[in-house]
């Protein structure tokens, strides 16, 4: 079966299988299984078969949310005691934002198991970080409610918290706007420019596609359900490569 032919085409029987040997894999201790199928259907499977999906995650996701921050507080406000409230709010924004959680929902392999309908799939909504950073959070609200708080604890120490180091020794919880901008104007004596690429989806539901550039090169591209969004996520995306563009501009 093609990735294009893949998502809301299993049948309901072979959804619940691979999702049994997902969890297998996590060695999460599941008990409800339907919480975790929830958490990997997408708004538009639902639209495309009612019959098979009557409902979507993005109220798990809401929940899942909330969950993270808590766990994520927790871990910030015994792991770093010598650090400022203010130092601590901003590295947890950083470690639970959605160009931060997408790549680690990928890691995961959890693109493989969303259910999207046919068109959302063509216009590569698998790679999508922020429907996957959604999803993230609606998988770790069912762990939640399946076996408790320890055990959605657990996950998001294992999977999410050890990439704290590397948030802080890049300086990932400044502002990534503000700090690209520093390291432009430092380097270039330049301001980034953003441009809108794409824009898709409903008019209550859009998400934007945004490139920042440098003089004339493509640093980063970024997503989200705003504009503002996709501009963090595009300088969060060229401060992650920044060895790669830095060193081009250099030698130039």
């Amino acid at each position: 079966m093609t990735q294009k032919a893949k998502a809301a085409r299993w049948s309901r029987e072979e959804f619940e299988s691979t999702i049994t040997s997902y969890l297998e894999s996590l060695e999460i201790p599941y008990r409800n299984l339907s919480l975790y199928t929830l958490a990997f259907v997408h708004r538009s499977a639902v639209n495309e078969h009612p019959d098979w999906f009557p409902e979507h995650n993005e109220r798990l996701e809401f929940l899942g949310d909330a969950v993270l921050e808590l766990i994520i507080t927790e871990a910030l406000f015994l792991g770093y005691p010598e650090r400022p409230e203010w130092q601590l709010t901003d590295i947890r924004s950083a470690l639970v934002r959605g160009a931060h959680l997408g790549p680690i929902a990928q890691s995961l392999d959890m693109s493989e198991h969303l259910q999207m309908s046919r068109g959302e799939i063509i216009g590569g909504g698998k790679n999508n970080l922020v429907i996957l950073a959604d999803t993230f959070e609606a998988f770790l609200w069912a762990i939640y409610l399946d076996t408790g708080y320890e055990s959605a604890r657990t996950f998001v120490i294992t999977h999410v918290y050890p990439t704290v180091e590397n948030v802080i020794e890049n300086k990932l919880h400044i502002d990534p706007k503000s700090h690209l901008q520093e390291i432009t104007q430092r380097i270039f004596s330049e301001t980034p420019r953003y441009d809108l690429l794409s824009e898709a989806g409903l008019d209550h539901d859009k998400t934007y596609t945004i490139g920042v550039h440098v003089r004339d090169s493509l640093i980063g591209i970024g997503t989200g359900a705003s504009k503002k969004k996709a501009q963090q996520s595009a300088a969060q995306a060229a401060l992650e490569r920044k060895r790669e563009w830095t060193g081009k501009k250099k030698r130039a």
